[in-house]
């Protein structure tokens, strides 16, 4: 039984028409299941190898397929866009008019005039054509030719990540090839005669040049070298090669060579089934410091242990102390090594770490000896809530050990410490809106003592405190739509020691801020904890207003029934009455920002002041800091700090961007830093130019100035300048 005709469609000889009014109509055929009645294997080959076909118009020419029209094919990942089509089943072929857009499994995009292409789209020519990779590299071609769905060699080429326009129509950089060919397995780029060309100015010439796409991001290769001028190193290359050592681990090593120096550079990663871990090494022979091989050891690494445990390690080593400032690696002037293992759970904290210290401070390296070589430290924290009395209970055991290389008695002294805690604390919400707290605390340490013999060699002490505190937070909501919330905090405390007091190791330096006004011991170790009867007043006010004017200001002071001689003059703790604190940030919007904290005496001196302000505008950011401590001998401190800090940014125009830094010694009158730096940034091109001018002179720094310049291109693996916007007009 025949099926009736549908409306609208007329017989013809060799041809049946149906055209469609409405646009992007399925044609009522599935290009895979036309051709599955012949015997062409591309599109008959597996399961869901079938093609789905769309257009405007379909005729049926015997064996051929012509479609007209807004022309799309859907075929195992892939989609082809082109004006019209026509496919032979003889030949396997499909004849395309352009304009084409070819998209692959890969993501890969073709651009191209017209084309002959097989049926499953992996083969074939396309003509007048273009390629896309990773909406980057464009390679605009003669001719493309497409070869099993992996390789694509490209005639007459012309590669570049740079927006063409009509008002742009020479790109910033290209390379010209007689032949390029793409391999989309291995993700590489092979030129042949290739030409670099900047503004259409020839540069450089390679008979051959291998490249990654932009889809990968490790390949080996070399990567952006940079220019290096040095007022006492010379002027030289550093070009690292990086070598790819399968998908987890990588080596990266970088020469430096001029007429001071001969430097390398090597950096070796590897990610585990457990963790991962990156060592650096660097190695130099100079005349700055002939004779000797220089060098300058990292390791990073952090590692998953049985029962949740982590295992982190950050190690540094240097030969010497001013190789480090010499080569502007690092401004650290104490290398830290350090082992931890933790694990942190709802309720409990458990930690470890052992730690080795290299100091490269001139005035410190004679009596390296004398400072702390080795320490190690241990805490377990376990928290409850128990339902009576309620609050929070913690317990802490903890443990601590200090090492000093010399055997001189108070000079080269050995501590060791070991110790439980148990606190407790709790909040009452009484009527009006007071809020009511009580905290208790109770802890027993011992010490073992070596090498001093102003202690006994082993002994032991017991502290405890108590705390009560009022709150009364007072909330309202303005006209402008902003909340405001002040609250004022008064707490008495009291906290004693039975037993002699131990060597401060850990101790010395007291920060007196917010954080810690209310605190039972503020004392950052646990070597020293603050004794006596006390007042702790304090006041906040906080302002909340989005894109407005935001704020949070505190104050606070601390009175003393008596002086327990505890404290630094810098602390600001000192005395009957400590110095006024005073704690801010102010923003409004997501422009302006500042913040600061002060410690104010009665008399109005300055004690310790730390500000910080910035701009962030279109065009222009700026930032600026300053910090003042008066002299301390107390925390080796014989002369007061006060040290500004400024950096800016200036974005000149779409491409262009300056920036400016520097760092001044206002005690010494004498700057001690400062960074100059331009960027041009495009879609397709990244130039950096920096100078650097070192002020900074002691034993093991000197002066010195540093210029470097890089140019980069983006689009073969490199990081992206920035997404290119389109043409305009």
């Amino acid at each position: 039984m025949q099926r009736p005709r549908p409306r609208n469609c007329q017989s013809r000889s060799r041809s049946r028409r149906c055209p469609r009014p409405a646009r992007r109509v399925l044609a009522a055929l599935a290009l895979g299941a036309a051709l599955a009645l012949t015997p062409a294997p591309a599109v008959t080959q597996g399961a869901g190898g079938l093609a789905s076909l769309v257009a405007d118009q379909v005729l049926l020419e015997g064996r051929a397929i012509l479609a007209r029209g807004n022309v799309e094919i859907f075929y195992r990942g892939a989609r082809l866009s082109a004006a019209s089509l026509r496919y032979d089943s003889a030949t396997g072929r499909l004849e395309i008019a352009g304009p084409i857009r070819l998209t692959d499994e890969n993501g890969t995009v073709f651009l191209a005039d017209a084309a002959e292409l097989s049926a499953d789209l992996r083969e074939g020519v396309l003509e007048s054509a273009r390629l896309v990779l990773d909406q980057q590299l464009q390679i605009a071609a003669a001719e493309i030719n497409r070869v099993g769905g992996r390789y694509t060699q490209m005639t007459r080429a012309v590669a570049s990540s740079c927006r063409v326009c009509a008002d742009k129509p020479v790109p910033l950089w290209e390379i010209r090839a007689r032949r390029v060919v793409h391999d989309q397995e291995r993700r590489q780029l092979y030129f042949y005669g290739a030409q670099l060309r900047f503004a259409d100015v020839p540069v450089f010439y390679l008979p051959r040049l291998r490249l990654p796409d932009p889809g990968v991001r490790r390949a080996t290769g070399f990567l952006v070298p940079r220019l290096r001028f040095n007022s006492q190193l010379g002027t030289g290359a550093r070009i690292p090669f990086f070598l790819r050592l399968g998908d987890h681990a990588d080596l990266t090593f970088a020469p430096f060579v001029t007429n001071v120096t001969s430097t390398f550079e090597t950096r070796y990663r590897q990610v585990l089934r457990f963790g991962d871990f990156e060592v650096d090494a660097t190695v130099s022979r100079d005349t700055l410091l002939p004779g000797t091989s220089r060098w300058y050891l990292t390791a990073r690494g952090d590692f998953d242990l049985p029962l949740d445990f982590g295992l982190s390690l950050d190690l540094a080593r240097a030969s010497d102390p001013a190789y480090l400032s010499d080569y502007g690696w690092s401004r650290q002037d104490r290398l830290q090594n350090i082992a931890e293992i933790s694990r942190v759970r709802r309720d409990q904290y458990i930690h470890g770490d052992l730690i080795n210290w290299q100091t490269l401070r001139a005035s410190e390296i004679p009596i390296a000896d004398q400072l702390p070589f080795a320490q190690s430290d241990f805490l377990f924290e376990q928290r409850w809530h128990p339902g009576w009395p309620g609050g929070e209970v913690v317990l802490r055991l903890s443990g601590d050990a200090l090492v000093r290389e010399s055997a001189l008695d108070m000079l080269g002294r050995d501590l060791a410490r070991s110790g439980a805690a148990l606190s407790w604390r709790r909040d009452w919400i009484l009527p009006a809106g007071l809020v009511a707290s009580a905290e208790a605390a109770l802890a027993a340490d011992g010490f073992v003592i070596g090498d001093d013999s102003r202690y006994a060699t082993v002994q032991s002490r017991t502290t405890g405190g108590l705390a009560l505190g009022l709150v009364l937070p007072m909330a309202r909501g303005t006209a402008s739509g902003a909340s405001e919330v002040l609250e004022p905090v008064v707490q008495l405390a009291w906290s004693a020691q039975r037993g002699p007091d131990a060597p401060n190791d850990d101790s010395v330096m007291v920060e007196f801020d917010p954080s810690n006004l209310f605190a039972l011991s503020r004392f950052p170790g646990q070597d020293a904890v603050e004794r006596g009867l006390r007042a702790n007043i304090g006041l906040t006010w906080s302002r909340i207003q989005p894109g407005g004017l935001s704020f949070t200001l505190a104050g606070g002071k601390v009175l003393r029934q008596a002086d327990p001689g505890q404290f630094s003059a810098a602390s600001g703790l000192d005395g009957l009455s400590s110095d006024w604190l005073l704690a801010g940030q102010v923003s409004w919007g997501e422009r302006l920002f500042a913040q600061g904290r002060a410690l104010i005496a009665d008399d109005f001196s300055l004690t310790r002041a730390e500000t910080l302000i910035g701009w962030q505008g279109e065009r222009l950011q700026l930032s600026a800091g300053q910090t003042w401590l008066i002299a301390d001998p107390l925390e080796s401190r014989p002369n007061p700090l006060n040290e500004w800090n400024f950096s800016s940014r200036y974005q000149i125009s779409d491409g262009w961007a300056a920036r400016f830094g520097a760092r001044y010694d206002a005690f010494a009158g004498q700057p001690t830093r400062a960074d100059l730096g331009i960027e041009f940034r495009t879609e397709c091109l990244s130039v950096d130019l920096s100078l650097t001018r070192n002020y900074a002179s002691s034993g093991s720094v000197t002066p010195s100035t540093d210029l470097g310049f890089s140019v980069e291109l983006a689009g073969f693996g490199t990081s992206r300048a920035r997404r290119a916007s389109g043409c305009s007009g």
